[in-house]
């Protein structure tokens, strides 16, 4: 009963996360997990993120 109740624990986890993701993504945020995600411009070698996270794309 207990591996039921952590393996039902665990399933509501990580379907908390996929719709969260899948969520975020649907509103346009191109880097979940930036502090910045809603105001990155994700344009090629153009960097608005403070965090940098499209300054490795070119």
């Amino acid at each position: 009963m207990a591996d039921l109740l952590v393996t039902g624990i665990l399933l509501l986890i990580i379907g908390a996360a996929a719709v969260y993701i899948w969520k975020a993504k649907k509103r346009g945020v191109k880097c979940i997990g930036c502090p910045s995600a809603g105001k990155c411009s994700g344009k090629e070698g153009h960097t608005v993120c403070s965090c940098g996270c499209h300054s490795a794309e070119k």
